[in-house]
């Protein structure tokens, strides 16, 4: 996980090409949500394209950096919560 003084430094955007349902896209997300996206991936056994994929299938209209953004919130977010009963 990034730490709190590199989330609060400016991050440059990072493009990445990923293939989804057979068609490649380009997705746009600052460094620390790729390497949460790798994490989440790694943990759940994933690549991080089949994790893409995933999401982009849950998306409905937003767009996909947003819900890949979402995403990582909400990983984020069950770990804390999960992590408070122990």
């Amino acid at each position: 996980m990034a730490t709190t003084r590199a989330m609060t430094e400016p991050q440059p955007v990072r493009k990445r090409s990923i293939a989804i349902a057979g068609h490649r896209t380009s997705v746009s997300l600052e460094e620390p949500f790729w390497e949460e996206l790798r994490a989440i991936a790694a943990r759940r056994g994933l690549s991080v394209q089949r994790l893409v994929a995933e999401i982009d299938g849950a998306r409905g209209g937003e767009n996909l950096s947003s819900a890949l953004r979402l995403h990582v919130l909400a990983d984020l977010r069950e770990r804390l919560d999960g992590g408070a009963d122990q």
